[in-house]
């Protein structure tokens, strides 16, 4: 407890908070959406939001707190995704029997340690040309919200300029502090639709059916792994922890496999909002930082108490400005992850390729970008590293 005191700072604990309303304002509307598609009634998505969200802060307190790394996870967005189309097809219990598999199938990989083999051999300019891409879309969104709402993006723009030239770790706290603020005096702030009310988790017992498992379960635990744990890492990476996969992605199986009966479809790394935490922002000396993933778990647990409430509050905040605080917030990952992804001129066709397929935001097969951009970098990688090593002994014998 002494080094954590001695350890806590306020931009962590704001780098935290910022985590988690980025991830309850954009990502949890799937989750809306995909309860609402399935005609769930509301203590059920109530319970499931309360899973995930407690899943999400037990797990990334204990892992920041154990690693002191700024371990930062969240429910599975492209999982979630996944659930929209196909939860109206299967009963709730079914889905459940689905999680669980999907969550057994997650811990043997990790545990096995194909999945530290497979991060080890990932070339460093792919994984952060694929952090890259996916966080393009919040930076881009940053100055396309300036068309809607000029005044409040434009501030807040102005501030974190500000105080990035004079009080850099506070920049990130003063654009939270400018955007609240003047969405109030502008009466943007829906203030009446705020409810209080507590969550009381219900449990689902699972049925198993193969049709639930073979359409929710394995791409369920697929999507998991290529879509959120393989860029997660790829964050921690780019920004220097090098912590194995093995016991972070165990660790959030587990959590997701207790928890699916309350209906958690699947905890694991966080992407988006890790790279928020585990930049200079959280705090300059990176021992530091895990204070962030503590105080983002920690938010997680206390927020997640409260389902209808936790709607209502991030119902009643402008998108703008949540977009605006995302983007802004971004900007280190971001430029970071352009400049790793190009600092290699032999690997810079694959890593171009590899960002601009996942920030095209394109699906097939059921599949996100991430995982695509993955693949089409690979791909690229392979192909140009086996012309290149066929070329140099022919050029080797023409020498004179």
């Amino acid at each position: 407890m002494d080094n954590l005191r001695k350890d806590f700072s306020l931009s962590a604990l704001v780098a935290g908070l910022i985590a988690v309303i980025i991830s309850y304002a954009g990502p949890l509307i799937i989750v809306f959406q995909a309860a609402d598609q399935a005609g769930l009634g509301n203590e059920a998505t109530a319970s499931w939001i309360w899973a995930i969200s407690i899943g999400s802060g037990l797990t990334g307190l204990l892992l920041s707190w154990k690693l002191r790394v700024p371990v930062i996870t969240a429910w599975s967005t492209p999982g979630a995704a996944l659930l929209v189309s196909m939860l109206p097809n299967v009963s709730l219990a079914q889905a459940v029997g689905a999680y669980i598999v999907a969550a057994l199938l997650i811990a043997v990989i990790a545990l096995s340690g194909a999945f530290d083999k497979l991060m080890n051999r990932l070339p460093k300019a792919i994984a952060a040309a694929m952090l890259a891409g996916i966080l393009f879309r919040f930076g881009a969104e940053l100055f396309s919200s300036i068309r809607l709402q000029p005044v409040l993006v434009l501030s807040m723009l102005a501030s974190y300029l500000l105080f990035k030239r004079l009080s850099p770790r506070y920049a990130i706290l003063s654009v939270l502090i400018v955007g609240c603020g003047l969405a109030a005096g502008l009466g943007q702030l829906d203030t009446q639709a705020l409810v209080l009310e507590m969550t009381l988790p219900t449990w689902t017992s699972p049925q198993w059916s193969w049709h639930a498992i073979v359409n929710i379960g394995l791409p369920l635990a697929l999507v998991s792994l290529t879509g959120q744990s393989v860029p997660g890492i790829a964050v921690l990476r780019a920004a220097g922890y090098q912590v194995p996969a093995r016991p972070i992605v165990s660790v959030t199986a587990l959590g997701s496999l207790l928890l699916a009966p309350f209906g958690c479809h699947g905890v694991n790394l966080a992407a988006i909002t890790a790279a928020i935490c585990t930049g200079r922002e959280a705090h300059e000396n990176a021992n530091k930082r895990y204070i962030a993933g503590i105080a983002c778990g920690a938010f997680y647990l206390l927020m997640g108490s409260f389902g209808a409430t936790l709607a209502s509050v991030f119902a009643a905040l402008p998108r703008e400005l949540i977009a605006a605080l995302a983007g802004l917030a971004l900007f280190g990952a971001i430029a970071n992850g352009l400049a790793g992804a190009m600092a290699d001129e032999k690997q810079r066709e694959p890593a171009l390729i590899t960002f601009l397929v996942t920030a095209s935001g394109m699906s097939l097969l059921g599949l996100g970008a991430a995982f695509w951009g993955l693949i089409f970098g690979l791909a690229a990688h392979f192909a140009l590293s086996y012309s290149r090593q066929t070329r140099q002994p022919q050029a080797s014998v023409q020498a004179p």
